[in-house]
């Protein structure tokens, strides 16, 4: 019995020495399998299964294998673990940004600064995968804009031109409440998250003014209600409101409301984020060429720009080595070429410019999407939102933006509630200034 008990002991050990990382997924036939990580949603998945169709059929000898994880903060704790007792997949998707940096790239990521692909990014997005002097990651898809979307029609019926100043956009404003029948600022509290645009979409404008504002935010050396470029923000709101400028449903209109109204020239503004460009296309299809974009307007037209939201970032672990570290490096350097950008196209229409130069979007993208990149392509014209360079962000934003949009509280008195909802969470991070 003691003998049969150490024979299945060393057949274990054998077999858990054949299945060892450096040895897992090599197949007989010489092929090479590595397993990418991303988040189960739709939009990550098909992106990710088209990046592996089309690496593999340009690299026959390296399959890879797609492994999804849980979203949310489930999906955070099972990257975190991973990285932590070096079991995480080959290469993995995550967000970019702040969430990027409570990793600990330097102790759980392999740098990317080297690798020539890394001079094809975008300057933006280069920011949110560095720490440290390092380059960690590479796009994972298209950007987004904050921005608003207009109605060209409208504009051309009422010969308009694109505002770049705040005095500008409300003097249009006023022409088109003038005119009868049309919103001029179309807003839709009922989905919440619609009502905080205004002021998370004019952080280009902020920063342009205060340019550590980022920094002395993270270590609590200012705030939105003692900062006048970031108060302008729920100013914004307060404004519009009072002008009367919104339409009548603003309280009770979902987002599908909004772009409906926009799309029919019902409304002629709708502050949002680019993603929902897409469903503009699907839903008005005969109308989606007479939507335009442009920045959220600031005080100064020689400054004014557009606030990007970078897309997530495709990393190596420092558990891969050798030459399933070379292979995986062969794969980023895929990604982040026009290759990489035509894949992912085909699996998900762009909402916004990729960050990945010598991409360009693809034929039929909407007029929308075309009108960020002139902001990507000037120097100085585009900026990160605030998340992605600080980690402080309250939860109840978007219940004061709506208090604030509607009327209910002024602009100063949103900002100071806000500025004491950041506070807990900047505690909770154990930040240091809190």
């Amino acid at each position: 019995m003691r003998n049969r008990l150490i024979v299945t002991a060393v057949a274990a050990l054998l077999a858990l020495t054949a299945c060892s990382p450096g040895s897992l997924g090599d197949s007989d036939d010489g092929t090479l399998t590595l397993t990418f990580l991303v988040d189960n949603s739709a939009e990550s998945l098909k992106p990710a299964e088209a990046l592996a169709k089309g690496f593999t059929a340009a690299n026959p000898d390296i399959t890879i294998d797609v492994e999804t994880r849980p979203q949310g903060s489930e999906g955070d704790n099972v990257v975190k673990t991973r990285l932590s007792t070096g079991d995480m997949s080959d290469i993995f998707q995550y967000n970019s940004g702040s969430l990027f940096q409570a990793l600990a790239p330097a102790q759980n990521l392999a740098p990317v600064t080297d690798q020539p692909f890394a001079a094809r990014l975008d300057d933006n997005f280069r920011r949110t995968v560095t720490a440290d002097g390092q380059l960690y990651g590479v796009p994972f898809n298209a950007s987004m804009g904050g921005a608003v979307l207009y109605n060209k029609a409208v504009y051309a019926r009422l010969g308009l031109t694109v505002p770049k100043t705040w005095a500008e956009f409300m003097a249009n404003n006023a022409r088109i409440k003038a005119a009868g029948g049309i919103a001029a600022v179309v807003q839709t509290y009922q989905d919440t998250w619609t009502s905080q645009l205004f002021v998370l979409a004019d952080f280009h404008n902020v920063a342009a003014a205060e340019p550590s504002f980022a920094a002395d935010y993270t270590a609590n050396r200012t705030k939105y209600a003692t900062s006048p470029a970031a108060l302008r923000g729920f100013q914004h709101l307060q404004e519009v409101h009072d002008a009367g400028y919104l339409n009548d449903d603003f309280a009770s209109a979902k987002m599908v409301d909004g772009l409906a109204r926009l799309a029919e020239g019902r409304g002629a503004h709708y502050p949002i984020l680019t993603s929902v460009v897409t469903s503009l296309a699907t839903d008005h299809p005969d109308r989606i060429g007479d939507i335009g974009l442009f920045a959220v307007p600031g005080p100064d037209a020689a400054t004014n720009g557009l606030t990007v939201w970078a897309s997530a970032g495709v990393y190596i672990p420092r558990s891969t080595e050798g030459e399933r570290l070379d292979a995986a490096r062969k794969f980023l350097a895929y990604v982040a070429s026009p290759e990489g950008c035509a894949a992912f196209a085909e699996a998900s229409p762009p909402s916004g410019p990729y960050m990945v130069k010598g991409c360009t979007l693809p034929a039929g993208t909407p007029q929308a999407i075309l009108d960020m990149q002139a902001y990507f392509d000037t120097p100085g014209a585009s900026s990160l939102a605030l998340e992605f360079l600080s980690p402080v962000k309250g939860p109840a934003l978007e219940q004061i933006t709506v208090e604030v949009g509607s009327g209910i509280r002024p602009a100063a008195d949103g900002a100071a509630l806000y500025d004491r909802d950041v506070e807990k969470q900047a505690q909770q991070l154990g930040l240091p200034g809190w």
